[in-house]
């Protein structure tokens, strides 16, 4: 009873010191800075104290209060642990745009490290690691080597600190780390005797592993038992890293496997849902080891339970939840077979809940429980959320494409749908039965009738064209087998000369893309089938109406093929318009085996929830050369020798007699979509080796950075970014538009994709700040300034991805902005690639890794034109070629500062009209290379 006077007591006190401090979030005065600078060096404590919360809420809301950084740092010298911790706040926030200042904090960083009070020795390793600062890694290299020893430092929470800041320390300087043996001293920590010591070198050592080039981590056999003890005292995310270590280990034998999940399934209860589905991932990826069937069916009840609990907690939680177990039951289905009621969707439930129930409960269905499904998804049928009622009524049709046994209970059901006569369901409804008929066909030709009599229905609107198109598939299949079929698509088609005449060219001109396409193909459908005088005028009406009236050229050509095939020989449109197709496929079982084995392997991480691998959505950490990639491939035969090449003769000849004009000589035609045998014919043409980029010598384009305003002192910045004879510039354009004379100009880049900063030559260290050798400007006066750039700068993914964001200082104070650089300014210059590399790589990369531009009223005048334009730029020609269609193909290829690979292909055709297909690993690249390509053509 004390015991719970005093909790309460202490909590009642918690809080009141909680609604307390929200007093220095209340709206600032004048003047305050200078009170704080005051308040910050005053005798007592507690003022101090008072004074650093004021500063850390003014920091929370935005307002900068950098200036009492000096001030703030003398708060340092204290035992109080609560002013360190607000003090050592302060310094993290703000070392990043001031590292000189922060050097001042290193002396009592140090004296910290050394603190008898465990707390205050992690606190400052876990600071000084926060602190991404590369001056600082040299005093944070002693106080964590001396951590990591467990001779030297015996208490638990200081190792566990220093073993994540061997993460942190490494992903500033990898070669610090390395030459001084932290990674093996982090392995030897999976030794030690503490379970939270050996969670976080395991954390410590997957968040290595993930952007080092060699391989850091494995869990051996002599590791795996040190991990399986510490799994069960460690805290909950310390068992979610050592589960997540696991995944990659290897059992010698199902005994093993039996073993390893013994000791993870009491992880299955865990009250943390991360833990739940990190355990679930390992017992299921061991299962597949297990060789008892009996072991197998007994695991399979064990996970059973824990997924069903997760169902009862929050949606978002239940969301993850159930995006997990979507993969699950494709893997084993019969885990969760006799609890198909939980995925019974309750009216509460988000909407985003409801459909993830929803497609499992497809993936559940079986005759033994179908009866039960269908009267469920009934129900949904005759909600509010017409999205939902749509994806309840396709999932009745997929159940149906599903089980064979079952289609007839579930036709009957959507006949029941039918019937309702609510629009948005019988639109949803002959969608699905379409897919239906495609699957079965001739089976159900019983419900012809009625859904003819919903097409003649005037009370239900068919304003969805995906349903019309349906239809028309449909009655264009069974023309033969329904009554009346011409009068209905001769209503569709609108044959009636004054009715065309009222609705500007008749119904089927009105009709969207998909639908017109159907109708089309079921009136040839329909003459093929019934040849005679009516089916024979309303095909011909139609064709014409394709072939004359549409401006789509996918009608028309459709319009022409048909009446092509007609018109030749009506056997063989018989035998392609009428020809047999294979059934419809179950799709339930949403993606392929190795798809499904790297989602499984990604379980209760990002990749889970958006069923995507992790390489899709992530950007590439590890600075890895592509050109060393081994992709297999065929063998293709060498380029023939330039000298020798016929073809590359012909083509230089025609060049030539064309007066350097190639480009202008035909009307363009379609650009051909067979990348493939594109690359093939390149066997043909000559390899071209990459010419030297001459010196570039441009006038700026300026862009308006900063427009001339009060806070800028009335002076408007401008600037470009450009690349010369191998180096990087940024052109700064100061415009004074004020009254007074504005001088002491600098700037600084904040982190940036490309770890672009300016420097005063190539290889020097970014400093903090870059003056600009910009002289005073008075009133209407103007100064320009040149920098050199380098790659030594902090980096950070941006979007959009080329975009500098900068700090402009002056005697008038400091503005903020941004600029975007060009892509074609971080490509090195005179780029090496042979033939074999160039198609082993475009290869390799793939369809998901391409992308294509069109770009119209290009300066080029020929191939050569191209190559030497395209040379200054760091684009480097490998091949050329022309196309089947009389285009010219031309392969070029770049590399970024940061080492990734460009692949490119430029077709040209006459009139000035070019297509740009890129393909690369990273797909943010993909706009600023377009837009790049775009700026040289059009130049």
């Amino acid at each position: 009873m004390l015991r719970s006077l005093v909790g309460s007591e202490m909590c009642i006190r918690d809080r009141s010191n909680i609604m307390s401090d929200g007093k220095f979030f209340t709206t600032t005065k004048k003047g305050e800075i200078h009170e704080l600078q005051q308040e910050l060096n005053a005798q007592q404590e507690e003022q101090r104290k008072d004074a650093v919360k004021k500063v850390i809420a003014g920091m929370t809301v935005g307002k900068d209060v950098s200036v009492l950084f000096p001030d703030v740092v003398k708060c340092m010298q204290t035992n109080n642990v609560e002013l360190k911790k607000l003090v050592y706040l302060y310094i993290i926030n703000y070392a990043k745009t001031q590292p000189e200042l922060a050097i001042l904090a290193v002396n009592t960083f140090v004296k910290d490290s050394q603190n008898r009070n465990p707390l205050i020795r992690a606190l400052a390793l876990r600071t000084m690691g926060c602190i991404r600062v590369e001056k600082i890694t040299e005093y944070l290299l002693t106080p964590v080597l001396h951590a990591l020893d467990v001779s030297k430092e015996d208490d638990p929470y200081v190792r566990k600190t220093a073993a994540i800041a061997v993460a942190k320390l490494y992903d500033i300087n990898a070669g610090l780390v390395e030459d001084h043996g932290m990674i093996t001293v982090l392995q030897g920590m999976l030794s030690d005797p503490n379970p939270a010591v050996v969670a976080n070198a395991v954390a410590s050592l997957c968040e290595i592993q993930e952007v080092s080039e060699e391989e850091v981590f494995s869990v051996t056999a002599s590791t795996l038992h040190k991990l399986l003890a510490a799994l069960n005292e460690c805290t909950e995310w310390g068992q979610v890293f050592v589960l997540d270590a696991l995944t990659d280990y290897e059992p010698a034998d199902s005994r093993e496997a039996e073993s390893i999940i013994e000791r993870v399934v009491p992880r299955l209860q865990h009250a943390n849902a991360a833990v739940v589905l990190s355990a679930v991932k390992i017992v299921l990826r061991f299962m597949t080891y297990v060789t008892s069937p009996e072991a197998v069916r007994t695991y399979h009840k064990k996970l059973s339970p824990p997924l069903v609990t997760l169902l009862s907690a929050e949606p978002e939680i239940q969301y993850v939840a159930l995006r997990n177990i979507n993969l699950i039951v494709q893997r084993a289905p019969k885990i969760l077979a006799n609890d198909i009621r939980v995925f019974f969707c309750k009216y509460n439930d988000p909407v985003y809940v409801k459909i993830e129930k929803l497609e499992i409960l497809v993936k559940l269905a079986s005759d033994r429980n179908l009866d039960q499904v269908l009267q469920e998804m009934k129900e949904y049928a005759t909600e509010i959320d017409v999205e939902f009622v749509r994806r309840a009524v396709n999932a009745i049709g997929c159940c149906a494409i599903k089980l064979e046994r079952g289609a007839d209970r579930c036709v009957d059901c959507l006949m029941e749908l039918i019937r309702t006569k609510i629009p948005h369901i019988v639109q949803e409804s002959i969608i699905v039965i379409k897919d239906i008929f495609r699957k079965y066909p001739d089976r159900y030709e019983g419900i012809l009738a009625t859904l003819a009599e919903c097409c003649s229905d005037d009370s239900v609107p068919f304003d969805d064209p995906s349903c019309v198109a349906a239809l028309m598939w449909i009655f264009g299949e069974y023309c033969d087998k329904i009554p009346d079929v011409e009068q209905l698509l001769s209503e569709m088609v609108g044959e009636d000369d004054e009715e065309e005449e009222e609705e500007g060219g008749g119904k089927f001109m009105n009709y969207a893309l998909e639908v017109q396409l159907q109708l089309l193909t079921a009136c040839v459908k329909l003459f093929l089938k019934k040849t005679d005088e009516v089916s024979e005028e309303l095909v011909q009406l139609v064709l014409t109406k394709a072939t004359e009236e549409c401006v789509n050229p996918d009608i028309r050509d459709r319009g022409y093929m048909y009446w092509r095939l007609l018109s030749t020989d009506p056997d063989v449109a018989r035998a392609v318009v009428l020809g047999e197709r294979p059934p419809l496929q179950d799709d339930s079982v949403t993606y392929n085996t190795d798809l499904l084995e790297i989602l499984m392997k990604n379980m209760s991480t990002l990749s889970s929830v958006l069923h995507k691998p992790p390489h899709t959505f992530c950007t590439q950490v590890r600075r890895l050369d592509v050109q060393k990639i081994d992709v297999p491939v065929e063998p293709l035969p060498e380029f023939d020798s330039p000298d020798h090449d016929d073809s590359a003769a012909a083509e230089e000849e025609e060049i030539q007699d064309d007066g350097g004009m190639l480009f202008e000589t035909a009307p363009a035609p379609a650009p051909s979509n067979n990348m493939e045998d594109d690359l093939m014919d390149l066997l043909g043409g000559a390899p071209v080796m990459p010419a030297a980029a001459p010196a570039a010598s441009q006038q700026p384009q300026y862009q308006v950075w900063v427009e001339a305003s009060a806070k800028s002192g009335g002076v408007r910045f401008s600037g470009s970014f450009r690349r010369s004879q191998g180096d990087m510039f940024v052109d700064v354009l100061a415009e004074n538009q004020g009254q007074g004379t504005v001088s002491d100009f600098a700037i600084q880049f904040n982190k940036n994709s490309f770890q672009l900063a300016p420097v005063p030559n190539r290889d020097a260290t970014p400093p903090s700040t870059m003056p600009l050798s910009i002289q005073p400007l008075g009133p209407g006066q103007s100064g320009q300034c040149s920098l050199l750039l380098n790659c030594k700068g902090a980096m950070q993914l941006m979007k959009p991805l080329m975009a500098i964001q900068m700090a402009i200082k002056s005697s008038v104070g400091l503005v903020y902005c941004q600029g975007e650089v060009p892509l074609h300014v971080v490509q090195i210059d005179g780029v090496s690639m042979s033939r074999d590399e160039f198609l082993n790589m475009w290869r390799s990369l793939g369809t998901d890794s391409e992308s294509n531009s069109e770009i119209a009223g290009i300066t080029v005048k020929s191939p050569d034109d191209l190559k030497d334009r395209f040379s200054r730029f760091g684009l480097n020609e490998v091949a050329r070629m022309k196309g089947q269609q009389g285009q010219s193909k031309q392969y070029f290829a770049a590399k970024l500062v940061n080492n990734i690979l460009l692949l490119s292909e430029i077709s040209v055709w006459a009139g000035g009209k070019a297509e740009c297909c890129l393909k690369a690993k990273n797909a943010a690249l993909s706009d600023p290379f377009h837009a790049s390509i775009k700026h040289i053509l059009l130049q």
